[in-house]
Parts: C-alpha cells; sequence; structure tokens
C-alpha cells in the first residue's frame, strides 16, 4: 500500500519525503497494526493485560510467542508487532529499572520507564544504518503515584490511557473499551472487561491456550502473569456473566 507513495523517499529512514513523512516509520507502524490483539485495561487501584496468543499445535510450552513480559515487579507491558524487537526494548528497560533503583533506592516510575523506552525507539528514527522498532507497547503498572497506562508506538511517541487496545483487533476492541469502560470500574470487572473485548473479537476460539491474562492488583501491587488454570477459571466466569 506505500510502494507507490513512497516513491523512493522509503530507501532510508532519514529522508522525508515532500509531504514531511517518514515512510519506514509507517511501514514500522503497520507491522504493529498486523501483530497480535493486546488489550491493557487500568482503574484507580489496579491493572489488568489480556492478549491473544496464536502457537502452533507442534510447538512446546509455546515459549517464543509471549506477547505480555515484566519490567519489574510494579510494570508490565503487553506488545503488538515484532516479538524480537519486543525483547531487546524490555530488556533495556529491565536494565534501567535495576539502575534507577540502585543510584536512587527507589523503584522506576512507569512515566520514567516509558520515557526512556520511547527515547531509545526515536534514535532509530534519525540514524542511518537502522531501522524503527517495529513494536508498540502498552507498558503499565503501579508506583507512588497510583495506576498509570501508557501506549508507544515506533515513533518514540507516547500516550496515557484508562483502557487501550493495539495489533490486528485493535479498531473492534477499542470500540468495545470505549462502550464499556467506565473510571469507576470495579477490580472484579477489571479482571473480566479485556477478556470480554477478546472474546468479541475471537468468539469460541477463546480459550486458555489462545490467550494470556496478567493482573497487579492493589492488594500487593506485583505483576502476576496467569497459569493456564488461573486463564481457564477467569474465562468460566466469563461465560457464566
Amino acid at each position: 500500500m506505500f510502494q507507490q507513495a513512497g516513491r523512493g523517499y522509503d530507501m532510508a529512514i532519514t529522508q522525508f519525503s515532500p509531504e514531511g513523512r517518514l515512510f519506514q516509520v509507517e511501514y514500522a507502524i503497520e507491522a504493529v497494526r498486523r501483530g497480535t490483539t493486546a488489550i491493557v485495561c487500568r482503574n484507580e487501584n489496579s491493572v489488568v493485560y489480556a492478549v491473544e496468543k496464536k502457537r502452533s499445535e507442534l510447538q512446546d510450552d509455546g515459549l517464543g510467542s509471549e506477547k505480555i513480559f515484566k519490567i519489574d515487579n510494579h510494570i508490565g507491558v503487553a506488545i503488538a508487532g515484532l516479538t524480537a524487537d519486543a525483547r531487546v526494548l524490555i530488556d533495556r528497560a529491565r536494565i534501567q529499572a535495576q539502575v534507577n533503583l540502585l543510584n536512587y533506592d527507589e523503584k522506576i516510575t512507569v512515566k520514567d520507564s516509558t520515557i526512556n523506552i520511547c527515547e531509545y525507539k526515536q534514535v532509530f528514527t534519525q540514524n542511518a544504518g537502522v531501522r524503527p522498532f517495529g513494536v508498540s507497547f502498552l507498558i503499565a503498572g503501579i508506583d507512588a503515584n497510583g495506576p498509570s497506562l501508557y501506549l508507544t508506538d515506533p515513533s518514540g511517541a507516547f500516550w496515557n490511557y484508562f483502557a487501550f487496545a493495539i495489533g490486528s483487533g485493535s479498531t473492534e476492541a477499542r470500540a468495545y473499551l470505549e462502550e464499556h469502560y467506565k473510571k469507576d470500574i470495579s477490580d472484579e470487572e477489571l479482571k473480566l472487561l479485556p477478556l470480554r473485548a477478546l472474546k468479541e473479537l475471537m468468539g469460541d476460539n477463546l480459550d486458555k491456550n489462545t490467550c494470556d491474562v496478567a493482573f497487579i492488583l492493589k492488594e500487593d501491587k506485583t505483576f502476576k502473569l496467569l497459569s493456564l488454570d488461573e486463564v481457564e477459571e477467569l474465562l468460566s466466569k466469563l461465560s457464566d456473566s
């Protein structure tokens, strides 16, 4: 869809088109749009992550297809796009979280972690011989300022949200969230809301093997990736309600 529009201006990341566009960044954003769907929601107490998971029947344990990662005990991230690109950024964010703890004796805030990731992403939009990271993050957690959720994109830009979705099913998922999300939503309803949105997209294909779910709840403010049995129990509540 970009070949004719690019007309040679997409050959290098440092070259703007006459319209002021960086086509390599737009291509990276397109890679995110083609990724699996990831949804993150928060209220005043907690954060919930849910992602679509695709794996082959011949794949062992689903390793290599992870879409939710822990940055620190209080921060997690859901991704859409190129998982290999995401791992580079996540490893960097993990190191920065520990550096912050060692230097200042306090946990890094979600906003500062987001800014560090985005500043590194932005460097890869302005230097020759590199390409943008083809991945977007929904980075969320609970720090001294309470729960927060940020979206990052391949350009290095970021935005703050209460609930958001990225990936191939993001348009439909965002429409569902806009209709059903409320700022005063309870923790129990918050746990189910991202799964309800995935259910709208995936229908009967949604089960414990086709999604991953993680929480950071007000009780301990600690990131937890749910086991298959815990996901199945949560999905049973979805079908009962």
